[in-house]
């Protein structure tokens, strides 16, 4: 046995007027599911999300997934242009699904880099202005360690980086997809909208899926739209920061923040995941960080800032690496040796891959025969093995003799090594955001910042640890965003062909768009000024973590090592529990990936997704066949209402017009 992921939600029950249902419905060539309309499209929504990536990298530092947003405006952009030609009396082709699945794609591939390539991040962290905010006094922080933003030299190590993702793990698609069945929540609620749109009218029940999504697509937005008018200037202002609880656990992220996209993404997800989410913030949250805090002034200096790695902050985030890559490393393991197995045993028929087991009911059928032909569509175009192989193996060869000449203390052996056990990783970070919707691509970034940062030394160690996080964030972000929109072609009958070759045209396009629109960023804006309205704040955390690099790991705080093994022997053992034990007992055993998010995060996302699985059990144990029908709906509508909002609220935000009211609570003071 293998992991128990269960997918509750959408089985498109698409159908045409004679009910023949989705085996009948014509799918274009991978090759017309491409257009140039489309990729104009594409660059034109690249350019618009590269911008609002940007600024919300260079303010709060967090990206939400956008996947939804791209969906629905690719597809309202064709429409609209299409609809114009067709009343000039021009015949146009129609607009496919397939074509607005591809455009997404391209546009995700896009707006990723402005994230991916550091702009917020590594990058700026290398730059003069970060020098002198850290001081020229701080020990380790030598003047040789910089290198200001170029466009020239951040566009060719965009283009040496960017595309090894892309060939890591596409012949794992299917282990990803099919055999693993893991939600991607965004890919998901993506496909549902898409596949509304692309509705035939004759189909009743995906008629009254697309007004139940489009019910709760509005209440989100009009609930987010509300909701910023409370959010005032500054961190603590708005629902987001609601102490529902009360204000000791909201001191330690205990809270509802009301967010529309977490308790979707609860409804998706499958109960264990949720609760694991949760198990995982109750741990950390409610025992281990307070437990390590009150130990403040022994096992680390007292008074230390939030984010410095020689505080409780160190502990936060390699812990939760330790978990991450215990789960992950496990399952790719595991893989590997069932892979290696069935290649020795040829006469079974049966894979014993897929680990996820259907439960049948009356009207599975018509169901099984939809699943099956997505899944005939989704291998129909294979990408050969030996094609990404020898892919990766090239790009990585390339990227190897380049990268040293655009930062020379990351010498050429380092980069290699980096590229071997990159792979593993990306597989980490796609199964951890398959889980939870969460792609942790920093924190794996950081890995390689830290080891490469210490290796190097006090000599460039800044600087090649600065570098090698770029080359480790890429590939495992890329990877993530690239499984992601397989699961989104999966359920919208998209070739993976067309998804892969979307993907290499889109993030072509992000290795330009995304330093052009960062420059206009540099250009116009004192960028990473601690007075001014781009203030960056990763630049310094990243730079600081690459001078604790080269002191090494005996820097960290005491018996953080210790935890760390501890946890990532603990995960393996979780996941080998797992294995062993019956259906009936490990379908409650927790997954540790999911576990892993809220130690660094904070606990209020898993009190937000818990809500959703809890409104999802009751609504199962009140009306199962309802709950099955829409409950993907529900939860698509409320992702994609707040998604689409956060495309207007950053618009507002680059205009500087701010809230006008700052709801806030806090402890009363006395007069």
């Amino acid at each position: 046995m293998g992991t128990e992921i269960s997918e509750p939600l959408i089985l498109d029950k698409e159908s045409i007027d004679d009910g023949a249902g989705i085996e009948s419905e014509l799918v274009p060539e991978w090759k017309d599911q491409i257009t140039i309309r489309g990729l104009v499209v594409s660059a034109l929504l690249g350019t618009l999300f590269c911008i609002i990536t940007h600024k919300l990298n260079l303010t709060v530092g967090i990206i939400p997934s956008l996947n939804v947003g791209a969906g629905l405006l690719g597809f309202f952009f064709v429409k609209s242009w299409t609809g114009f030609l067709t009343k000039l009396g021009f015949q146009v082709s129609p607009f496919t699904k397939q074509e607005n699945t591809v455009i997404q794609t391209c546009v995700v591939a896009c707006y990723g880099l402005a994230f991916s390539g550091g702009f917020g991040s590594y990058m700026i962290a290398m730059d003069e202005r970060t020098y002198k905010l850290i001081g020229d006094d701080y020990p380790g922080n030598r003047a040789e360690d910089i290198k200001n933003p170029g466009l020239g030299w951040m566009t060719g190590f965009l283009f040496v980086v960017s595309f090894l993702g892309l060939f890591s793990l596409t012949p794992l698609r299917k282990v990803m997809v099919l055999d693993y069945k893991l939600t991607y929540p965004s890919g998901t609620a993506t496909a549902m909208l898409i596949n509304s749109f692309h509705t035939h009218s004759g189909a009743e029940l995906a008629g009254k899926q697309v007004k139940c999504l489009g019910k709760y697509l509005s209440i989100s937005f009009i609930w987010s739209c509300f909701k910023w008018f409370f959010s005032g200037i500054g961190d603590s202002c708005g629902f987001d920061n609601f102490p529902s609880f009360g204000l000791m656990l909201f001191r330690n992220t205990f809270y509802f923040d009301f967010s529309p996209t977490y308790v979707g993404c609860g409804l998706i997800c499958p109960h264990i995941v949720n609760c694991s989410v949760l198990l995982g913030a109750i741990i950390s949250w409610g025992f281990l960080w307070p437990f390590i805090s009150a130990h403040a002034g022994d096992w680390y200096p007292s008074g230390l800032e939030s984010n410095n790695f020689k505080g409780l902050y160190g502990y936060k985030v390699f812990i939760a690496i330790a978990l991450i890559l215990g789960d992950g490393l496990y399952n790719l393991i595991k893989i590997i040796y069932i892979s290696a197995k069935e290649m020795c045993n040829k006469s079974t028929k049966l894979s014993k891959l897929p680990i996820v087991n259907e439960v049948i009911d009356n009207e599975s059928s018509k169901v099984l025969a939809e699943q099956r032909k997505r899944d005939d569509i989704f291998l129909k175009d294979r990408i050969p093995t030996w094609f990404a192989a020898s892919g990766y193996v090239a790009l990585a060869a390339i990227s190897t003799a380049t990268i040293p000449i655009i930062f020379p203390p990351l010498r050429w052996y380092l980069v290699l090594v980096s590229y071997i056990i990159a792979p593993a990783l990306a597989f980490c970070n796609s199964y951890g955001t398959g889980l939870t919707d969460w792609s942790l691509s920093s924190t794996y970034g950081k890995i390689g910042l830290f080891i490469i940062a210490s290796l190097v030394g006090s000599d460039g160690g800044v600087m090649a640890g600065l570098a090698a996080c770029g080359v480790m964030m890429s590939i495992v972000s890329t990877a993530a965003d690239l499984m992601q929109d397989f699961k989104t072609g999966y359920l919208t009958l998209s070739s993976a062909k067309s998804m892969f070759v979307s993907q290499l045209l889109g993030t072509a396009m992000g290795c330009v768009i995304a330093p052009l629109t960062f420059w206009m960023f540099w250009t116009a804006f004192e960028v990473g000024s601690p007075d001014g309205p781009y203030k960056a704040p990763y630049a310094v955390i990243f730079r600081e973590m690459a001078i604790l690099g080269i002191e090494g790991f005996s820097e960290l705080p005491k018996h953080c090592l210790a935890l760390c093994f501890g946890f990532f022997i603990g995960a393996f053992l979780v996941n080998l529990l797992r294995d062993v034990t019956p259906k009936e007992i490990s379908q409650f055993i927790p997954i540790p990936m999911a576990m892993a998010v809220p130690f660094y995060i904070g606990a209020y996302f898993a009190v937000d997704m818990f809500v959703g699985t809890v409104i999802l059990f009751i609504w199962e144990r009140i009306n199962q066949k309802d709950a099955e029908d829409y409950a993907g709906a529900v939860a698509s509508g409320l992702i994609c209402g707040d998604g689409i909002w956060t495309i207007p609220s950053a618009i507002l935000s680059i205009l500087r017009i701010n809230p006008p009211i700052c709801m806030y609570f806090g402890t009363s003071l006395s007069s």
